[in-house]
């Protein structure tokens, strides 16, 4: 059965139970949780596919100005994750490689992404 609530700003608005039950539940915050680490996972994927590139790597590692041993310490990091699949997602040909290699949608980095700390929206 939905919940009323009233505001002073938008009296007597009807939210949907299923609402207010995430948010009594914090389901809201499990499953932005759960987004947020299948995204690292995928970047963690992205990573190891870069990093088996010989002539990736270097181009990654300049790009983020990141160094080998900082890169491997970072590597677990939401910002250096969001900057791994912000760089594999500036080349089509790299999305299309690292998704095909890794079995998965050619969409799911740009989800990932979104998932991520610094995201822009896409207009």
């Amino acid at each position: 059965m939905p919940t009323r609530f009233t505001c002073v700003h938008c009296p007597d608005i009807l939210f949907r139970q299923w609402l207010t039950n995430d948010f009594e539940t914090g389901a809201n915050l499990t499953k932005l949780q759960r987004e947020q680490e299948n995204a690292e996972t995928l970047a963690l994927q992205a990573l190891g596919w870069i990093a088996a590139n010989d002539e990736l790597l270097p181009v990654f590692l300049g790009a983020s100005g990141l160094r080998p041993d900082e890169l491997g310490r970072r590597a677990g990091e939401p910002e250096v994750l969001a900057s791994v699949l912000d760089f594999l997602l500036m080349d089509d040909a790299w999305v299309i490689a690292f998704c095909d290699a890794a079995g998965l949608g050619y969409d799911r980095p740009r989800q990932a992404r979104h998932a991520l700390p610094g995201a822009t929206p896409d207009w």
